[in-house]
């Protein structure tokens, strides 16, 4: 997130990494606890040619026709659509922001700019109009490196084919890292990418004065290297208590093996990792949904150091979602509202022609014919009785990950067959269906809850029955 706090927690997962063969790119968006988000699909053609942004008021004439591609916006556009993420037409992923810190030094020769492109804007001006994820890339930093920027952020993309990591550095200097296909990476707020190799194109994109900017004010602390991380951005101690915890736990999680040195506050902590077992989409949610559970550092225990770090999945998480690409059927936007460790994650298949009505509805004060809001309702239920009505949350999610899993290879198996209309139809009626079922699931949810809650009231007393 840029503006709205500094938040949010990033996995991207390569083809060789993962255990269907499937890419995976995803993240949280954190900024407010009650702050309602929509799931939307934009029909080809319908942006307009000329974009004005409401948060930084830049102009841009945008290039031809948009493509179709889903989307995230907020409830209200007052301060910028802010659409996060999303799968166009043509099956490129796109996730945006992740974010970080510039340091002083760099942002003393190219500061950022006030009126630049940021978060709010870069799906809107970028997803409709490319074909592949190194297309995304390089147009955003184009834009980048024209218009600059008022934030210091992290940029996920992918296709079919590959995952990459884009970072601006300061005002117009950007990077980006293709993942390789037999690794992962997590990212938490902090500039990531370590070494550019300017002689490696297929894994390395760039602003192309990057290293005469460097060279020319002094930035390398390490002149023999070129450390994106280290020239660009921050280490100190509020990196250790609020992001480095969030990538050591990713590493516990995937790489324990080859992370047993690590600590939470690991100054460190590599960028690109091989897993020690092939990642499912469930692997890549749980790292989402994390609150570093079975530690020490959990929130929800009652250890001394149950706060000490910030976790993954918190209040302020808006939206959770996880882009899935190279599927044998359709890509996926997986979608969770709100909490994602009390959500359930919904499949919308890309090339869908529309989302259900409660998934595009949703503001302030709350109403409960919105997704965003029945998700949260059954979320702060949950919490008002934890270790009692956690165990039945519990069980929803299991239920509703199976029926997900059952619907998706029912789906894929039928796929073949359709084209075109008919199969835009199929995948919207399918999509449909499961986000329907799962609202259904947690409104039951919420009123088993409310009917528990009836006897937890302190004007209680323990009658004598004869009376």
């Amino acid at each position: 997130m840029g503006n709205k706090l500094t938040a949010c927690t990033s996995i991207l997962i390569g083809k060789g990494a993962s255990i269907d063969g499937t890419i995976m790119i995803g993240r949280n968006e954190d900024a407010k606890a009650a702050w309602p988000k929509h799931m939307v699909v934009h029909r080809r053609g319908e942006m307009p040619s000329h974009f004005i942004s409401k948060d930084t008021h830049l102009e841009l004439d945008l290039p031809g026709e948009s493509a179709q591609y889903t989307a995230t916006p907020e409830w209200t556009d007052k301060d910028g659509v802010f659409e996060e993420d999303g799968i166009n037409e043509y099956d490129v992923a796109m996730s945006a922001t992740e974010s970080a810190y510039s340091n002083p030094l760099v942002l003393g020769y190219d500061p950022l700019v006030e009126n630049g492109l940021n978060e709010e804007a870069m799906i809107t001006v970028v997803l409709p109009y490319v074909k592949t994820a190194r297309e995304g890339v390089q147009r955003l930093g184009n834009l980048i490196a024209k218009y600059g920027t008022g934030e210091t952020n992290g940029v996920l993309f992918a296709d079919n084919d590959e995952a990459w990591y884009f970072e601006t550095g300061a005002g117009h200097y950007w990077g980006a890292q293709r993942i390789p296909d037999d690794s992962y990476a997590v990212v938490a707020n902090q500039l990531a990418i370590q070494e550019i190799d300017f002689n490696d194109p297929n894994n390395f994109m760039f602003h192309p004065g990057i290293q005469e900017f460097v060279e020319k004010h002094d930035l390398n602390p390490d002149p023999a290297t070129f450390n994106f991380r280290k020239i660009f951005g921050t280490a100190d101690r509020s990196d250790a208590i609020y992001s480095e915890p969030r990538v050591w736990v990713g590493h516990q999680m995937f790489s324990p093996q080859q992370a047993t040195e690590e600590t939470p506050e690991s100054t460190e902590l590599p960028f690109i990792m091989k897993p020690d077992h092939k990642l499912s989409i469930f692997d890549a949610q749980n790292y989402l949904s994390n609150h570093y559970e079975g530690t020490e550092f959990d929130p929800l225990g009652h250890g001394e150091h149950a706060h000490k770090y910030r976790p993954i999945s918190l209040a302020k998480t808006q939206e959770s979602h996880i882009l899935q690409m190279n599927r044998p059927g359709a890509n996926i936007h997986w979608l969770a509202m709100g909490v994602a460790a009390e959500s359930t994650y919904v499949p919308f298949f890309n090339g869908i022609t529309d989302t259900p009505a409660p998934y595009k509805r949703g503001k302030l004060p709350a109403q409960l014919n919105s997704a965003y809001w029945i998700f949260k309702h059954a979320s702060v239920l949950v919490d008002s009785h934890l270790h009692d009505f956690l165990p039945l949350l519990r069980d929803v999610q299991k239920e509703r990950n199976a029926a997900a899993i059952k619907m998706i290879a029912e789906t894929d198996r039928r796929l073949p067959s359709l084209k075109g209309e008919a199969r835009a139809t199929f995948l919207t009626r399918q999509s449909d269906s499961y986000a329907t079922d799962t609202l259904n699931a947690y409104k039951k949810l919420s009123l088993e809850l409310i009917t528990k809650m009836t006897d937890y009231c302190e004007l209680n007393f323990n009658t004598d029955e004869n009376l």
